[in-house]
């Protein structure tokens, strides 16, 4: 899968999707995204699989964006044809937002720092099970960039608009206890308690009667009128266009570089 970029295992009726990129923080990198879009498809075909859990290896859940790699948006070839900018960014987030896809409850187990595209990895998640001391946030604002992952759909829908609101237009990065305070997310734990709090919801989930809980799941989303597809194609629009920006180029330089940004507005 990917070269093992994503780990993939099945205990108990519950399948476990695990980052594996840890030296990278877990990144957006192709064979991160390729591997995840794989671990879905193969909890999607499991008739026995009840939950799953997506986590990862080491000190992130994931970083977003691999900014190491190279500034994101920007035209370019694929197969020998141009694609616009917006649809490389819908491209590359589209392979978390295949865990959309999946029937059964999905639970973040966030055993590290999930920032930018990684908090989007766990808000497209059903449940959010956060390391108290790491850091979450959608800090998009901070780097020159509109968010994406369809975080201003699915953040004011998940703490309220008001603090929503907030933390998308500060790009405050929080700590797991605030994140649990706020609603971000369900539970805020240890570290190394982090999956096995994650596995305890999974298996009382597991344990539920199967069809109850896919209906369910249907039932809860239906009523909300989700469409996060729709919210992560607008905002992959928006955000190319503020990836051409020299506030953006300003704001991915001062990231790599651990420094304040200085904007200036164009």
């Amino acid at each position: 899968m990917a070269d093992d970029a994503v780990l993939y295992e099945v205990e108990d009726r519950i399948a476990t999707l695990t980052l594996n990129r840890p030296d990278n923080r877990n990144s957006m990198t192709p064979d991160v995204l390729q591997g995840l879009a794989e671990g879905v498809g193969r909890a999607r075909s499991d008739a026995e699989v009840r939950c799953v859990i997506v986590t990862g290896q080491g000190k992130s859940f994931c970083a977003g964006a691999d900014f190491k790699a190279g500034p994101i948006g920007g035209g370019g070839e694929a197969d020998g044809a141009f694609v616009a900018p917006q649809d490389r960014l819908y491209g590359m987030y589209s392979h978390f937002l295949s865990l959309l896809e999946i029937e059964v409850p999905v639970i973040a187990a966030m055993q590290g720092h999930a920032i930018g595209g990684g908090l989007g990895l766990a808000v497209v998640c059903d449940l959010r099970v956060a390391n108290a001391d790491a850091r979450y946030g959608a800090n998009f604002v901070q780097l020159g960039l509109h968010p994406g992952m369809a975080t201003t759909y699915l953040l004011p829908r998940l703490m309220g608009v008001p603090r929503a609101v907030e933390l998308l237009l500060t790009g405050r990065i929080v700590s797991g206890a605030e994140a649990a305070d706020c609603g971000l997310a369900n539970h805020a734990v240890a570290a190394d308690d982090v999956l096995a709090r994650a596995r305890e919801i999974a298996g009382e989930i597991a344990r539920a009667a199967p069809l109850a809980v896919r209906w369910t799941k249907q039932s809860i989303y239906r009523g909300l009128d989700w469409d996060p597809r729709s919210a992560a194609r607008h905002e992959a629009h928006v955000q190319s266009r503020t990836a051409e920006t020299e506030d953006s180029r300003e704001g991915i330089k001062a990231l790599l570089e651990r420094r304040t940004p200085e904007f200036k507005g164009r």
